[in-house]
């Protein structure tokens, strides 16, 4: 090719069905389908990007009739349905391409592919250099000297020699190729069990399909017979697969010229679409288009105080805010090690000011001391009375409590608005925030400090430089709560939460963070050894079966030993084909045969080795002696706590090895710990929601409700129900609230489908009113878009209404569990509120310091152990207020595992 840019034809029809079976069944916030559009777009980009061309279209296939459908009715006849999914995505599809200025045609009566071949004829003619991009074999029949076909998915090219290496045959012979060996996609008949091989061979014979059809007789066996069967049809045939070259274009190729991509409309279809990292770059390149020096002053007055002068004015000015938005800057994500490096606030859009206190590069100019910063701030940030709003200001406070400063008047808090506004919308962090509510592409750390290993901390970054990002990161807060305040204050229920749970909560979490856990670093290296020497037990056991050595760990390995040696049956494979080893799988071949049963004990075993009994030791603060998590309020879209850095919410409970983990969290000396559990709260929730008589008598008279379930579902009295029937109807119970189907409680346990759907009508036959629920909530979710908990948390459901059945079934079973899920994660947060509050205004030398699930752990002095012992119970409880009892088992002990 010339040294010039190519013509380039897009095949936008080919590109639109490759992207929707190529990525995974994207949506934005809204449930609408996005993977086609993303996948279009992302190959056009590229294409463009990689030549640049001065001539370009795309050409898609016009909706209705071409003129192929008149010469046979049963062209394309055994093609689907475009699918639902695929179908919303088209116009927006033709609105980027509009919006990135490439011209686009859409001809009626003819195919892209027609319309392609037009012109790649015409640019011949004109001696230009042409790239068709596109999947379809059709168009090897235009490649010449002149036109080649390129494959942006593969990114691979097929000029003239590469037609004759791929197919066989030349290019002016492909027609005759596809008419002989038909094309089952278009419905395109050709001969009958004539590959491609026979195809080229003949070819190569008779040089032409008409030669081809005259020598028929000459052709022997079945095959021959094949081809004089489809004789009167193969003209037809290869008329189909002829791509014309003479459609009536106004268009010609030095008239497709591309135009200034319309970047407002790129930014408004992007943000609409939530494509995060295409937003940020035409926000960019829309800034750049507009900033000047001047512009950018006038715009953001950042202001960096070094001296005393400005610091008093500011201060002055926080004083008389009505709200003063503020961020720490600091040398660490760990709130235990960090140290302030600066501090910025804003009052007012668009300005701000950073005070920086502790930036130690070589030639840093002179900062004011943090120690004198912090003593005059102290009583501003102490005081309920100045109102202030940040960004997960829960590390904030855990940062300034190093320096004796209690955080106090948080009055917002960007993360939180958010999460409570939609938690499934978007990631909750301000970069993200800032891009989807005010449209702005804001610095990111890696922007100012690097990435990976060279990394710098922020007290290694210049002054200016940390200045600008630091005031920019409390100007957005600032201007995030004002779009997102009224939004949620819109939302009485979202609101509610807000104000009454996840707000009170910060100061809490921020305790128990700071609090720690105290664990016996010695007993974790004994449990450490113990799981190892049963590591090697296993692996000893494995290699006898298998009859060599090998790594369990390894997936192609344990895939190799299974299924090529030992030829276990082959239950689910992957994506690409190979027979799969995941857990469930193996769970149900563990039912059989010995080896999976060992694979999953050594995962488990070796999980527990590495992600606790050896990591935790290294995890003990080297300051305070303890373990010191995060607990993230806005991970869990139900409104569950979740915990990280390390997640103590993962330690298993029904494994001897989780158990030994759990028996190294230890009470310091004269101190208990004391766990308190709700007892089946999500089934006393469903007993609510349900409004179900057989669940709420069976918890007003304190049955054991498996047990209780067991009677009913197996028609057998209370005190006849046996631990086998007890176990199933635990399933049973715990299934349908997560939305099992019969398919998969008849793997839980261990019967057949028939005989699980019949437990599961003889349940709703007994508990009707659980039933009615489920459908209600179904139709609740399809209808509104959401479901809530009892206290108004809204879970919104952006696939209820996909038009795929398997995204919407799994969008109904979240409708169904949710509520429950949710009001339980409710729940604890207004016992931990409840316990807090009972803790302070009693005086006692007792303190919260984890929260696992449905349990509370606190670490209480011995003197008041008892206290607490009788209390707990009674403050969990009474969090809520339902039909049936709410109950808390509460225990003492050294440890966890004894108190738990």
């Amino acid at each position: 090719m010339s040294k010039e840019p190519p013509f380039i034809l897009i095949d936008g029809s080919s590109y639109i069905y490759r992207a929707f079976h190529a990525l995974p069944p994207l949506t934005n916030s809204k449930g609408q389908p996005t993977g086609a559009i993303y996948g279009v777009v992302n190959m056009l980009r590229r294409i463009i990007n990689d030549y640049q061309p001065k001539y370009v279209a795309v050409i898609f296939d016009a909706k209705g009739k071409t003129f192929r459908d008149d010469l046979y009715k049963d062209y394309k006849a055994t093609r689907k349905a475009m699918p639902d999914d695929l179908r919303l995505q088209i116009q927006p599809i033709y609105d980027v391409v509009a919006a990135m200025g490439l011209p686009m045609l859409i001809v009626d009566g003819v195919e892209a592919d027609d319309v392609i071949g037009t012109l790649a004829v015409q640019a011949t003619k004109l001696k230009m250099e042409t790239l068709i991009s596109t999947g379809d074999k059709d168009m090897a029949q235009l490649v010449n000297k002149h036109v080649t076909l390129i494959n942006t998915m593969t990114n691979t090219q097929l000029d003239f020699a590469g037609v004759v290496e791929k197919f066989g045959v030349p290019p002016e012979k492909i027609t005759d190729y596809l008419a002989l060996i038909g094309d089952k996609v278009d419905n395109i008949p050709g001969v009958e069990k004539c590959g491609p091989k026979t195809a080229v061979k003949w070819l190569e014979t008779y040089e032409s399909l008409e030669a081809v059809m005259q020598h028929a007789d000459e052709i022997k066996g079945k095959i021959g017979e094949n081809l004089r069967t489809a004789l009167p049809h193969l003209p037809l045939s290869k008329e189909l697969v002829t791509i014309k070259q003479d459609v009536a274009l106004e268009e010609t190729p030095k008239s497709l010229i591309p135009i200034k991509a319309n970047n407002k409309k790129l930014i408004e279809i992007f943000k609409d679409l939530e494509f995060k990292s295409w937003l940020s770059e035409a926000l960019h390149q829309e800034k750049a288009k507009t900033d000047t020096p001047t512009a950018v002053t006038i715009a953001k007055q950042y202001t960096t105080i070094t001296d005393e002068k400005t610091f008093n004015t500011w201060l002055e000015k926080l004083k008389h805010a009505d709200l003063i938005s503020f961020d720490t800057e600091t040398t660490s994500i760990d709130y235990i090690d960090a140290e302030i490096v600066g501090i910025s606030f804003s009052i007012e859009k668009n300005q701000a000011a950073y005070i920086p206190v502790a930036h130690d590069y070589t030639d840093a100019p002179k900062q004011l001391s943090r120690e004198s910063v912090l003593k005059q701030l102290k009583p501003l940030l102490q005081s309920k009375q100045y109102k202030k709003v940040g960004q997960h200001l829960k590390y904030d406070m855990n940062v300034l409590a190093k320096y004796n400063i209690q955080l106090q008047g948080i009055a917002f808090d960007t993360m939180l608005e958010s999460y409570c506004l939609n938690s499934t919308a978007t990631r909750h962090n301000l970069d993200t925030l800032a891009l989807k509510y005010l449209g702005e592409n804001t610095i990111h750390f890696e922007d100012i400090a690097g990435k990976g290993v060279k990394q710098l901390t922020f007290n290694q970054i210049k002054v200016d430089i940390a200045s600008e990002y630091a005031a920019e990161d409390a100007d957005i807060a600032l201007q995030l709560h004002h779009v997102l305040w009224p939004k949620l204050q819109a939302e009485k229920g979202p609101c509610e939460v807000f104000n009454k749970l996840e707000l009170p909560l910060i100061p809490i979490l921020s305790k128990m963070e700071r609090a720690g856990v105290l664990v016996d670093t010695d007993k974790l290296k004994k449990i450490s050894i113990q799981l190892e020497k049963r590591m090697q037990e296993l692996q000893a056991e494995a290699f006898k079966i298998a009859g060599k050595e090998f790594n369990i760990d390894s997936s192609k390995q344990l895939q190799e030993i299974l299924y090529d040696q030992l030829k276990l049956p082959i239950i689910k494979k992957t994506p690409k084909g190979q027979p799969s080893t995941a857990e469930p799988v193996l769970r149900e071949l563990a039912l059989d045969y010995p080896l999976p049963a060992i694979a999953i004990e050594f995962r488990t075993v070796s999980k527990l080795k590495s992600t606790y009994t050896e990591k935790l030791p290294k995890l003990v603060n080297k300051t305070t002696g303890r373990i010191h998590t995060s607990y993230n309020q806005t991970v869990a879209s139900t409104g569950r706590l979740s915990s990280s850095s390390p997640n103590l919410q993962n330690i298993p409970i029904r494994n001897e090895a989780g158990r030994a983990i759990r028996n190294a969290f230890i009470a310091p000396k004269d101190f208990k710990l004391i766990s308190a559990d709700y007892s089946q709260i999500e089934l006393r929730i469903m007993a609510e929601l349900s409004h179900d008589k057989g669940l709420i008598n069976a918890f007003q008279k304190d049955l054991d409700i498996h047990k209780a379930t067991a009677a009913e579902v197996f028609a057998v009295s209370l005190n006849k129900v046996t631990n086998e029937q007890r176990r199933k109807a635990k399933a049973i119970n715990f299934g349908l609230i997560y939305g099992m189907s019969a398919f998969g409680l008849a793997k839980q346990i261990g019967t057949n489908r028939h005989e699980a759907q019949e437990y599961i009508d003889i349940y709703f036959n007994r508990y009707p009113g659980v039933k009615k629920y489920m459908q209600k909530m179904r139709q609740i979710a399809r209808d509104q878009g959401y479901v809530e908990t009892l206290r108004g948390r809204r879970l919104y459901l952006p696939e209820i209404n996909s038009q795929n059945k398997m995204r919407q079934m799994a969008a109904e079973r979240i409708a169904i569990n949710a509520p429950m899920q949710g009001t339980a994660a409710d729940i604890i947060k207004q016992a931990m509120l409840d316990v807090d509050a009972w803790l302070t205004k009693e005086k006692l030398e007792a303190r919260m310091l984890m929260q696992v699930h449905d349990e509370l752990v606190l670490e209480v002095a011995d003197k008041d152990v008892k206290k607490v012992e009788q209390t707990l119970p009674k403050i969990m409880a009474a969090a809520a207020k339902l039909k049936v009892p709410i109950t808390a088992s509460v225990g003492t002990g050294q440890n966890w595992e004894e108190a738990h």
